[in-house]
């Protein structure tokens, strides 16, 4: 099964996060299949930048979104 989940990156309490597809039995932040975008909530405001055609396709190809990226898919417009 392919997930559509978050990646941490950043330092110690300092996180960013990747937008990434994987496999769903890899760990969290191991191989990736595809990057979509980047979301970093320290920042004011908020940053969130996904390529919407690239998510598109990922959930059309089914995809299963976790329910935090399904959160920020809403706020960026993709579902």
């Amino acid at each position: 099964m392919v997930k559509i989940r978050l990646k941490r990156m950043g330092a110690k309490k300092a996180p960013f996060y990747r937008v990434v597809v994987a496999d769903a039995r890899t760990p969290r932040d191991g191989k990736t299949l595809a990057e979509l975008g980047i979301y970093d909530p320290t920042k004011e405001p908020t940053v969130l930048r996904i390529d919407t055609e690239e998510a598109k396709k990922w959930l059309a190809n089914g995809a299963q979104a976790t329910e935090t990226v399904r959160s920020l898919f809403k706020k960026a417009g993709v579902m």
